[in-house]
């Protein structure tokens, strides 16, 4: 006859019976008062406590009966562990060769071939993910790429904007999708087996560890450098970009060099770099080749052709970039004056003879074995003479050794 009794529960008293006080008359004899509140008053009864121990029993019961089946689960799996763990690798391998099969036939990737020779060579050659992200109605623009004996060190020159990282991203990424079974987006692709691709692209900082960009792309570089062997492909974009112009450009010079006249290395190496001075290179390095990204010009402005062509740039067009990028009008203007200063005033790798601070007796008047009195000064003998042959490492030596062929073919021409 209590409408307003309440069954409650709490940690204290577990379950109890909770009536108010205007019903306190009407509370059967065997209910035990617990506790009084305001306007109520709990109350236990033998029978409650009784269900409440069967209710905290029964959810020991139930965590006992999970755990059991939840081991007898796990056993059983374990037993068939081996089968489980084959049919997923098989469903997992059979998912990424369906993947592959379907952007293959879709995008139209044609079948590589591999082999054990030291070339690489593909034709027609796309960027798998740039192709893919461009806007409706444009072409991706196909860039070949040979490797041989002969043509070790590629310098890729031209402005910004133009596609020189993304091409040789491209070519790493055909190689690596070759080496993993798939087909690539090219016309042909004969790939010769690579055992590392070695990757020196992009500018970031490590503040929490001090380092600068400069120096992580330095880091990076020696990581580079000694982890890499004569089957590896490289690919540097920018090596020196983060220090001073004649630093940057040093440094670039060496890393190149090091390059192509190690005998442990000597490897497959796509260098693309803003120094123009660089195309005078493969000048000295008979292994090196200049490629540039093909730039159509017009007064001051220029479109961006896309296309990897042999021969070297001459120049960055960086103000033609900044006006594209809408840099105010007196800006670019002041940097065009600029620009004419220092080009004036500029610096490049080409070969010439040493200056001497003294003069050299033996040229001025004694007789030589290699030329007469009164002969034109050779610049390759002058080079020759200025060596310091005791401080030469054997690189060092290799590379003063190609200066000295073609300076000794130009003598004689």
């Amino acid at each position: 006859g209590i409408s307003s009794l309440k069954v409650g529960f709490n940690k204290v008293f577990g379950y109890y019976i909770e009536v108010s006080h205007a019903n306190s008359q009407r509370v059967p004899d065997d209910y035990v008062r617990k506790q009084t509140l305001v306007n109520a008053e709990r109350y236990i009864t033998p029978e409650l406590k009784e269900y409440e121990s069967l209710v905290l029993n029964a959810e020991e019961q139930i965590l006992s009966v999970e755990r059991q089946l939840f081991e007898t689960l796990c056993a059983d799996l374990a037993a068939q562990a081996k089968v489980l763990l084959d049919t997923a690798r098989a469903l997992a391998h059979l998912d990424v060769f369906c993947a592959l099969a379907d952007v293959a036939a879709r995008e139209g990737y044609t079948r590589p071939v591999l082999s054990e020779d030291d070339v690489l060579v593909i034709r027609s050659g796309r960027h798998p993910v740039v192709e893919h992200l461009l806007e409706s109605g444009l072409r991706y623009v196909p860039n070949d790429t040979v490797f041989d004996t002969m043509s070790r060190v590629h310098i890729i020159t031209g402005p910004n904007m133009s596609g020189k990282s993304t091409y040789i991203r491209q070519v790493a990424i055909i190689t690596l999708m070759a080496q993993i079974g798939s087909f690539v987006p090219a016309d042909e692709a004969a790939i010769g087996l690579v055992d590392r691709i070695f990757a020196r692209i992009g500018a970031q900082d490590e503040i929490h560890a001090g380092h600068s960009t400069f120096m992580i792309e330095m880091i990076e570089t020696a990581r580079l450098l000694a982890g890499s062997s004569r089957r590896s492909l490289l690919i540097l974009d920018e090596v020196g970009r983060g220090t001073s112009t004649y630093d940057g450009l040093a440094i670039a010079r060496a890393v190149i060099e090091y390059i192509h006249n190690n005998p442990r290395l000597n490897c497959r190496t796509l260098f693309a770099t803003h120094y123009h001075e660089l195309t005078e290179l493969p000048n000295i390095l008979p292994r090196a080749r200049n490629f540039n990204v093909a730039v159509s010009e017009s007064g001051d402005d220029i479109v961006f052709l896309h296309r990897v062509i042999p021969g070297g740039a001459d120049r960055s067009y960086g103000v033609h970039v900044a006006q594209l990028a809408g840099l105010p009008r007196p800006v670019v203007d002041r940097a065009r004056e600029l620009l004419r200063q220092l080009e004036e005033q500029g610096s490049d790798f080409e070969l010439r003879p040493p200056r001497r601070s003294r003069p050299d007796p033996r040229a001025a008047g004694q007789m030589t074995r290699f030329a007469e009195q009164g002969a034109p000064a050779n610049p390759a003998l002058d080079l020759l003479r200025s060596l310091e042959v005791d401080s030469l490492s054997p690189i060092e030596a290799l590379t003063r050794l190609y200066e000295l062929k073609r300076l000794a073919g130009e003598g004689k021409a």
